[in-house]
């Protein structure tokens, strides 16, 4: 009887392999360690590139009061413009906050905000929609033709249509 003595080598793991099967050990783990690292990788790019596919959130901001409040107005418009930033946003005037997107209005003022007449002019610049209710300029004896520049009447299908992402309200 014949004995074949092969040189051992000891692994960390304690694992005895015969030297000549240490490089395909090798291989064979540092080709799954690579496979590994490749398929995190595309699925971390994956998920990132539909986070960047996802539509833009949308502001809908209601405003009810008006010259009784201008800390209220102002804080909605200035809201507005932050938001602008980033989001769709929508301004909905009702109630009393007709009276603020009327030409003739009063330009308000409160702390440091910028006045209603000055937000009111920017914001359309900014792709905000400012928008009155029909019923409330009815019952205020007003018509289209007494809003502001850049004020319209508002469509109720344009509240869900202004953004493609989530809608967010604000009321103020």
């Amino acid at each position: 009887m014949r004995v074949i003595r092969h040189r051992v080598h000891y692994e960390p793991r304690g694992q005895f392999r015969p030297p000549e099967s240490r490089s395909t050990i090798v291989t064979a783990k540092t080709f799954f360690q690579v496979a590994c690292l490749t398929v995190g990788v595309v699925a971390l790019t994956s998920v990132r590139g539909a986070v960047a596919e996802q539509p833009r959130d949308g502001v809908f901001i209601h405003v009810s009061h008006g010259s009784n409040d201008p800390h209220r107005v102002l804080m909605a418009l200035n809201m507005a413009a932050i938001m602008s930033e980033d989001r769709d946003v929508l301004v909905y005037f009702d109630i009393q906050g007709i009276e603020v997107v009327l030409k003739d209005s009063k330009d308000l003022t409160y702390s440091h905000f910028p006045s209603s007449k000055t937000q009111l002019a920017a914001l359309p610049k900014r792709g905000v929609i400012l928008m009155a209710c029909p019923g409330c300029l009815k019952a205020a004896e007003k018509t289209a033709a007494d809003l502001a520049p850049g004020v319209e009447i508002a469509d109720k299908d344009r509240f869900f249509s202004f953004t493609k992402g989530r809608i967010l309200t604000l009321d103020y």
